[in-house]
């Protein structure tokens, strides 16, 4: 009988030492010395530290302030980067690796099978092959390999001082360990951001359309400019003629139908930018401002610090994984991104033999490169796949993909993110600028995602904006349907000159300005297309065109502006079209709520939740019968052409539901619509969520999905789709920053989030709830030979051994 108390001892020893399915290992996670009680960090901060850190070549210093932020102050550059890795991964390791895990198709070997999918997907997506090319285009410089090298180093030097009781929450939770960093998984991070921007296309799509309804209808659904326009250069600016001219083939040649969708990319995320001139500002100073919207997450998409080195002193937000200063500004310039959402990214229809091993291209069968992608899986055996690589570039839909009797047609992509890229060398340049000359410097080594870059000068006062990166020399209409990969004409025909690429410098307007609209009119010489949004940069033209003597305060207003302008531009027009009469005593109620509305989504607002049920039962009742089909991939047009539409053309045939007897009427869709939203909203009225911020609200979840305790969720925020303040349910501002470049530089800025990934630490998610109402913290350089007022931390850093 003494054995059983030994046994079941042993028995409970080993189960919760080891992980079950989904679950940890309790007996590690659990631990007094090494479970998640190490996490809980003591309030108290210790005032000065030193570290010995094998790696640094000098002596350097950091200093924390109130937020946590670091500045960093080192004599070598080299240093500074290895102390930038070496916070980054203090601060931020498993956000750094899940993100490279994440964009390299290895998910599975962290959290099993059921991510096989996904993982097979980025390994035909080339993400890896991709980053390859990266690294050596970065280590073929020694500006950007020492750069490199150095972060690289200090993420390792980091890592080595940890033991399995120091490892990040959410390595115990998964029951796994870090490793070692390299140059590959910094590109990979790059990649993964070129991906998240840079990936839409609907080449599937769009030629399942054009098939179906023709060209006349094709270009009235999906148009390459809207009826009404407010291009980044404004409209009307004279272009100097192009220098190169695509060439199209004779033949289209659509093809096929396609089930498959192209690859989904969030279209919700864009971004805001702008600058004013001195001669629109109350200080006579270029005010700079930037608000990036990105998928929201804990740990927080940015880490904010300032970097001091002889050579430059710089303050802003950089990517955890990555060197350098991403958004910000130093001592004579300023800078910000928007989404440039061009499409880069194309399909060509392959012809293949003896498998996957030649496939036809120009009256030849030629060897394809097979890549054999081995995708460990936690739990069970590894995953093989083979993607051939063409001329054009890997497979990613074949006979075996999506899934293993596919009979869908082998799809090679073009993409520019695959083309060799030297992104982190444009950084350093821009962190580096002195000027204008400075700026266009990193401008010419930016090539995907493409972005627009805003720019002010301190010292000149200029201003300028680019619509920057590498975009493919396309014929009209070039990209938007699948083309044939057995032929070489398809090709890109090179890329537009970066000289040429849409830009503007000191304008008379006074000011740059861009919201992921249009980059020109169509009077620009070369054929660029896109996804993108209008009503934020109307919104933001407007406002700025009307305003002088500008200050911070009020660019802090317009970046939390909420005027919804497409609903500003919809509700007259549509409510032409509803008989009061025809509708519900409780009906006519929410009518009433919805006209007496401002057209601003506050987060009280019931109004705004209202309209969006009626926009989007609207859209149902129009497209649904048309664009919804299980045999064929197919998407709705883009809001901003279905309302044009419908007010050049009231009677505008996709209208009627086909799948009726009776012929229907805007008016009727617009009613029954309306019915629909209101008995919606009537539902969401008696559960007390009808006010926007209940209705839609904002979750910040942990980079998990599936960590509710470690997420912030139900936030009670308004703004929204087409709104400056483009805060919706999991995207929105990352990093609100504003920059008064005037003999003192003057800046404020904050992210939903803190500077800490450890969800024990109070800088974990300090932020969210002043993000949430509003507000900015001043942003402060400090120079570590005068005073360090504010400063309630210091490490100083020496060579160790």
């Amino acid at each position: 009988m003494r054995l059983i108390p030994l046994i079941v001892t042993i028995a409970l020893v080993w189960a919760l030492n080891h992980k079950w399915g989904s679950l940890p290992a309790f007996g590690m996670l659990l631990s007094p010395q090494h479970g998640f009680w190490q996490h809980a960090e003591s309030l108290a901060i210790t005032p000065e530290e030193e570290l010995l850190v094998p790696g640094l070549q000098g002596e350097a210093q950091v200093w924390f302030d109130e937020r946590m932020v670091a500045h960093v102050f080192a004599a070598q550059e080299r240093d500074a980067y290895f102390i930038q890795g070496y916070l980054h991964a203090k601060n931020r390791l498993w956000q750094m690796e899940l993100q490279t895990y994440a964009a390299g198709g290895r998910l599975c070997e962290i959290l099993g099978a059921n991510l096989l999918q996904y993982d097979r997907r980025k390994r035909r997506e080339g993400m890896v092959f991709a980053a390859e090319r990266a690294v050596a285009a970065i280590e073929a410089d020694p500006v950007s390999k020492m750069q490199s090298d150095a972060y690289t180093a200090g993420v390792n030097a980091y890592i080595q001082t940890l033991r399995p009781r120091n490892y990040p929450l959410e390595y115990k939770l998964l029951g796994y360990s870090p490793e070692p960093w390299t140059n590959l998984k910094t590109a990979l991070l790059i990649k993964y951001m070129s991906y998240d921007l840079a990936s839409t296309t609907d080449d599937l799509e769009y030629t399942n359309a054009r098939q179906l309804y023709g060209k006349e209808d094709f270009d009235l659904m999906y148009p390459d400019f809207p009826a009404q326009q407010a291009p980044i250069i404004p409209a009307g600016t004279a272009f100097p003629a192009a220098t190169k001219h695509a060439v199209p083939p004779a033949d289209s040649l659509l093809g096929e139908f396609y089930k498959l969708q192209s690859p989904v990319s969030d279209r919700d995320k864009g971004s805001n930018n702008w600058v004013v001139a001195g001669s629109k500002t109350r200080s006579g100073a270029p005010i700079l401002c930037n608000d990036p919207h990105l998928e929201l997450g804990l740990p927080s998409l940015f880490y904010e610090m300032q970097i001091k080195t002889p050579e430059m002193n710089v303050y802003g937000v950089s990517l955890p994984g990555a060197p350098g200063i991403i958004i910000g500004f130093n001592d004579h310039i300023g800078w910000g991104l928007t989404n440039g959402y061009m499409d880069v990214l194309d399909f060509y229809r392959m012809q293949f033999r003896n498998g996957k091993k030649e496939y036809l291209f120009n009256g030849e069968y030629r060897p394809a490169q097979l890549r054999l992608e081995e995708i460990k899986i936690r739990g069970d055996k590894p995953f093989i796949d083979t993607v051939a690589y063409t001329e054009w570039g890997p497979v990613m839909y074949d006979n075996t993909f999506p899934d293993l009797r596919s009979r869908e047609r082998f799809l090679a992509m073009r993409w520019t993110a695959h083309d060799p890229s030297n992104e982190l060398l444009a950084i350093y340049r821009l962190n580096h600028a002195r000027n204008y000359d400075g700026y266009k410097s990193a401008m010419a080594l930016w090539n995907c995602p493409a972005q627009n870059f805003v720019y002010a000068g301190k010292d000149s006062g200029d201003i300028a904006i680019w619509h920057n990166g590498r975009h493919p020399l396309r014929w009209k209409d070039q990209g938007k349907f699948v083309m044939p990969g057995s032929d070489s004409t398809y090709a890109w025909q090179g890329f537009i000159p970066q000289a040429e690429n849409p830009h503007s410098y000191n304008p008379p307007e006074g000011f740059v300005s861009s919201a992921n609209q249009a980059a020109t009119d169509s009077t620009y010489p070369y054929h660029m297309f896109g996804y993108y949004d209008l009503f934020r940069g109307m919104r933001i033209k407007e406002q700025l065109s009307g305003m002088q003597g500008i200050t911070p305060e009020d660019m802090m207003r317009l970046q939390k502006d909420n005027k919804n302008r497409l609903a500003e531009a919809a509700l007259p027009f549509l409510g032409e079209f509803v008989n009061a009469s025809s509708l519900t005593a409780a009906q006519r109620a929410y009518w009433k709520t919805m006209f007496a509305w401002d057209a601003v989504s506050a987060p009280d607002s019931k109004g705004a939740t209202l309209f969006l049920l009626w926009w989007s039962a609207l859209e149902q009742e129009i497209w649904n019968d048309d664009l919804v089909r299980d045999s064929i991939a197919l998407r709705f047009p883009d809001e901003k052409t279905t309302l044009f539409w419908l007010m050049r053309d009231t009677a505008m045939h996709f209208v009627d539901n086909i799948r009726t007897p009776q012929h229907e009427t805007l008016s009727d869709a617009v009613v029954t619509a309306f019915q629909r939203a209101a008995d919606s909203a009537a539902v969401l009225d008696a559960a007390g969520k009808l006010t926007l911020g209940k209705f839609r609200g904002t979750d910040i979840r942990h980079l998990s999905r599936s960590l509710p305790a470690l997420s912030r969720m139900g936030l009670n925020t308004g703004g929204g789709k087409h709104i400056v303040n483009a805060t919706k349910k999991t995207t929105g501002p990352s990093w609100r920053m504003i920059v008064e470049l005037g003999k003192e530089t003057k800046a404020w800025g904050i992210y939903p989030g803190g500077q800490s990934g450890n969800p024990g630490s109070r800088f974990y998610d300090n932020m969210v709830d002043d993000w949430v109402d509003g507000k900015y913290y001043s942003l402060r350089l400090y120079d570590d030979k005068q005073t360090s007022s504010g400063i309630v931390k210091k490490i100083f850093f020496k060579p160790g051994t």
